[in-house]
């Protein structure tokens, strides 16, 4: 998939601040949220708070949703965080045995009951987008282009 410009967030957290925001909005007004992410590397890390701090602060997007999702991650040790190594868990098996559409790659059949599980977890926004009333926003997005709108029809 190719990468953004390193001043640029990678769509995968904007996607995931997106549905983020819609599931705090849909869960009650005075409802706010946190990011953790995995400790990465100091200079990485570094690279990301500056990405979300321009997405926050220049986008629309961005600036709407800061208001339920506090714009600063935290980092977290995985081996000492629980839901880190969870999250990890759960990523590993949408990956390797989720599908649907566009994913055509065999899913690997011995994870089938825990993905089943997993996509219960699932969770659906229903937002006005374009004219429809009832557009369908599903917590699993492909992605198969890390970079911007923007930054795509730029180049």
């Amino acid at each position: 998939s190719p990468r953004p410009m390193p001043e640029h967030l990678r769509k995968d957290y904007a996607y995931l601040f997106e549905r983020f925001y819609y599931f705090l909005e849909d869960y009650g007004p005075a409802s706010m949220g946190i990011v953790a992410f995995d400790e990465l590397e100091r200079s990485r890390s570094h690279i990301l708070i500056d990405q979300m701090d321009r997405y926050f602060r220049t986008t629309l997007n961005g600036q709407a949703r800061a208001g339920r999702i506090i714009p600063e991650p935290f980092f977290v040790h995985s081996d000492l965080t629980t839901g880190v190594q969870l999250a990890d868990i759960v990523a590993y098996l949408i990956s390797w045995g989720f599908r649907t559409g566009e994913l055509t790659e065999p899913a690997r059949p011995e994870l089938k009951k825990f993905v089943d599980s997993v996509c219960l977890l699932r969770y659906k926004a229903v937002r006005t987008v374009e004219g429809n009333a009832n557009f369908q926003i599903w917590s699993f997005a492909i992605i198969d282009d890390l970079r911007s709108r923007e930054e795509r029809e730029g180049q």
